[in-house]
């Protein structure tokens, strides 16, 4: 299948990854008898799609791998993602 030109497959790549990111930081749903600590708001995925994308993105869609990559560069996170991160913990 021909590949679109970088500039037109941009934008599709971009929305790609931002829906990735979304859904790899929404919780997993509960299973019977467990309670979710948290829920992450649009907000609080938003926050943290910057340093996905620039911290992690080779892992996207990998959800674990990508909490783990975030939690690993903690230090280098953005100080409203870091703050997403303290409370997911």
């Amino acid at each position: 299948m021909p590949s679109l030109p970088k500039s037109k497959s941009q934008p599709f790549l971009k929305v790609a990854a931002l829906l990735a990111v979304g859904a790899t930081l929404i919780p997993p749903a509960a299973s019977a008898g467990e309670v979710a600590q948290h829920h992450e708001t649009m907000q609080e995925r938003q926050v943290c799609t910057p340093d996905v994308l620039r911290l992690c993105r080779s892992l996207v869609p990998d959800r674990q791998a990508i909490t783990d990559c975030l939690n690993a560069n903690s230090e280098r996170l953005s100080p409203a993602c870091h703050e997403v991160m303290a409370q997911r913990q």
